[in-house]
């Protein structure tokens, strides 16, 4: 192959000769490293989209004969994450031996079936439907890429003819068909009628390159998709707009993420009437200028085109019929307003699916939208968790620069419904549906927890998260923020500074919860700090930090969670961290355990309140927490020390021994008496957990 140049203006080149050189002749791990460095970049393609595939000669361990083997990108993968363990490997010659069975297109699912008669490395992943697309083809290195470029020149008017005038003779082209074997079919014989092409575009679907080495493959891949680029920001510069130019401005993005935070819990609530939902929420300059434009009502409807879209976004979003200045702190009047478009939306989703469905359909799923748009505002995105609803914005990102690209070219097509529910609702995609691994107790909860830069708070926000919640993590110090967010991987938490003796800097930490997951379902305040003292040596400093942080703000954490909660209508929960001191009297303690008793009867009143929120309002005492627990940093280890006639360095041994379990408590026992509360005593409000290895003069009874 001709040495193609290196400078891309709209992909990324990525190769690294260095670290090519490092797999020495590996070809696996060289196409690995492709799949990686490819999925980094998501005009090229996006989460779990696109495949590609290699080809070795192997040794068949039944007969010693040297074999050719296929390793290809396995079912549910993502090239930009891809490693040994998803890939599947196939005797390739068995893989096109199958066209000796092979029946029709009625025949497509059992054909996945036999897929597995073909395999070759038993730690394979289960093969996908794309398997045989790479696998009918000769060539050593593939990609199967969703480039936003492609797919616009897939999905454009005479997408055909565009085809021949951007590549001319190098490229081939076949018109849209649902993935399977007779889709590999269809490019072998394209390659066949077409010797010497590079690549292969799939009408409203994407791009087939190749090459002889992983690198070749590459550079074949970067190359097609620059030209398609470069071809239609030529023909956008041509046509002078995009999507018939602008309808509406757009609000300032500070008044953007304002009215976000106001409106999700609104959406969020809306959109779980059959499960609860986690949002996001974009408003880019791609998002923008698609939502604001004068074409935006007559393509939205359209839907979008390429599968791995829509299987993501729904066929088409939900565009909201409000002014972008719309005063929405009237919650209710706001409602009002939106019910009817999403009532309208699911009979519109169901009569889609009454229309289309067959006798062996799947039943329907979920009928709210996962796409919402707000002109002059944003996108929000609503799914089962944090990492799905992103990536459903990014795949609608990806259909505007599609539509965007089909528009500017010719004129966008989309699917015809039928196509798109055979593909939504196909059996083996709800096979797929039905591996997903079960869902953890708190999946779809968003939590918001005080004090949890460290010690006990951050100890609860990862228990959380490890049973499937995603966190908000707020804290006075934002140096402890930035190293705690930094222990959890993409999409499970966030941080706001918050100071809890501060109204705004509350609402400032809820609004970050809001537009960053929807919404908030459970709050922890475990924010705090303990000052022991005599009552004479006490000032009005320590009663008032003390009244401040511990009781005032529990107050105003709740009063503000409370509206939050009311605005999405699926309940909540609120749990309290209080303190074994606000039960027993003790000496040295009168400001401290005051406040902690203050807490503990507030929650009572909370509960008594809250209940037909069907908030639930509980709090969990600890007692003795030394080791890992901020509180024991400093004066008050030294004070308690004191007052019990022994050193700082005998607390641990001395706590342990005066519990009734002779237990040393941890910041993990308190985050355990937290998820008890939320995920498992469901029937339980105005209560008292006692995380203190027993201590029988706080006994509540």
């Amino acid at each position: 192959m001709k040495e193609i140049v290196k400078n891309f203006k709209y992909v990324d080149y990525l190769w690294d000769d260095e670290k090519a050189a490092s797999f020495g002749d590996n070809q696996v791990d060289l196409f690995l490293y492709r799949s990686n460095i490819l999925g980094a970049d998501l005009r090229i393609t996006n989460y779990g989209g696109g495949n590609t595939s290699c080809k070795t000669i192997e040794k068949d361990p039944l007969t010693n004969e040297e074999v050719e083997v296929m390793w290809v990108k396995g079912s549910g993968g993502d090239i930009g994450t891809l490693t040994r363990s998803g890939i599947a490997g196939l005797y390739t010659g068995r893989l096109r031996d199958l066209k000796n069975v092979y029946q029709g297109l009625h025949d497509e699912d059992r054909m996945v079936g036999l897929f597995n008669h073909c395999i070759y490395d038993l730690n394979s992943k289960a093969p996908s439907i794309d398997t045989p697309l790479h696998g009918l083809l000769p060539f050593a290195h593939i990609d199967h890429l969703h480039p936003d470029a492609l797919i616009a020149v897939a999905a454009a008017k005479d997408s055909e003819k565009v085809t021949k005038e951007i590549w001319g003779d190098t490229m081939g082209w076949v018109p849209w068909q649902r993935p399977g074997f007779d889709l590999g079919l269809q490019l072998e014989k394209c390659l066949n009628d077409n010797p010497g092409i590079r690549g292969i575009v799939l009408g409203s679907h994407g791009l087939f390159t190749w090459g002889d080495t992983s690198y070749e493959c590459y550079m074949n891949s970067l190359e097609v998709i620059e030209m398609a680029s470069e071809y239609i920001e030529r023909k956008v510069k041509e046509k002078g707009s995009v999507f018939g130019g602008q309808k509406i401005e757009s609000l300032p993005k500070e008044e953007r993420y304002e009215k976000a935070a106001q409106i999700m819990p609104l959406l969020r609530g809306l959109c779980s009437s059959e499960n609860r939902m986690i949002g996001h929420f974009s408003d880019t300059d791609v998002v923008m200028e698609y939502i604001n434009s004068n074409d935006l009502e007559r393509l939205a409807p359209m839907g979008t085109s390429c599968p791995d879209h829509f299987l993501r976004t729904k066929i088409q979003p939900l565009v909201l019929d409000l002014d972008k200045n719309e005063d929405l702190t009237n919650s209710e009047a706001v409602l009002k307003k939106l019910e009817p478009a999403f009532e309208a939306y699911r009979q519109e989703y169901i009569d889609y699916y009454n229309t289309c469905k067959k006798d062996n359909s799947p039943a329907i799923r979920d009928a709210n939208p996962v796409i919402i748009i707000y002109p002059g505002v944003g996108m929000f995105s609503f799914a089962k968790n944090k990492q799905t609803t992103r990536v459903a914005s990014e795949f609608y990102i990806n259909a505007i620069n599609v539509m965007r690209g089909a528009e500017a070219i010719t004129e966008y097509t989309s699917l015809p419904r039928q196509e798109a529910f055979d593909i939504e609702y196909w059996l083996l995609e709800e096979a797929k549906l039905q591996r997903m691994p079960k869902e953890k107790p708190l999946s779809r909860k968003v939590a918001l927890v005080t004090g949890a830069g460290g010690g006990i708070g951050k100890a609860i926000a990862d228990k959380l998260a490890e049973e499937g919640a995603n966190v908000v993590l707020t804290d006075i110090n934002e140096e402890a923020l930035v190293e705690a967010n930094a222990t959890y991987a993409r999409d499970v938490a966030t941080y706001a500074v918050c100071d809890v003796t501060n109204t705004d800097s509350i609402a400032s930490a809820y609004k970050k919860a809001c537009v960053e997951f929807g919404g908030v379902d459970i709050v922890v305040h475990s924010a705090g700090l303990a000052i022991s003292k005599p009552l004479v040596d006490t000032t009005d400093k320590d009663w008032n930090i003390l009244q401040n942080i511990l009781v005032k703000g529990q107050f105003d954490l709740a009063k503000q969670f409370v509206g939050i909660v009311r605005k999405q209508g699926l309940g909540g929960d609120y749990i309290a961290i209080a303190s074994k001191n606000g039960l027993v009297a003790g000496p040295n303690n009168v400001a401290y355990g005051t406040a902690k008793a203050a807490q503990q009867h507030m929650v009572r009143l909370m509960a008594a309140e809250l209940a037909k929120d069907k908030v639930r309002v509980n709090t969990v005492n600890p007692d003795g927490v030394i080791v890992g627990s901020k509180i024991w940093e400093g004066a008050w280890a030294e004070g308690r020390a004191k007052a019990n006639g022994i050193t700082v360095e005998e607390l641990p041994e001395f706590y342990a021994k005066r519990n009734l379990l002779n237990k040393i408590i941890t910041p993990d026992d308190i985050a355990k008496g937290v998820f008890s509360l939320v995920a498992i005593l469901d029937k339980s409000t105005g209560n008292i957990i006692n995380v203190d290895g027993g201590m029988a003069n706080a006994f509540v009874r």
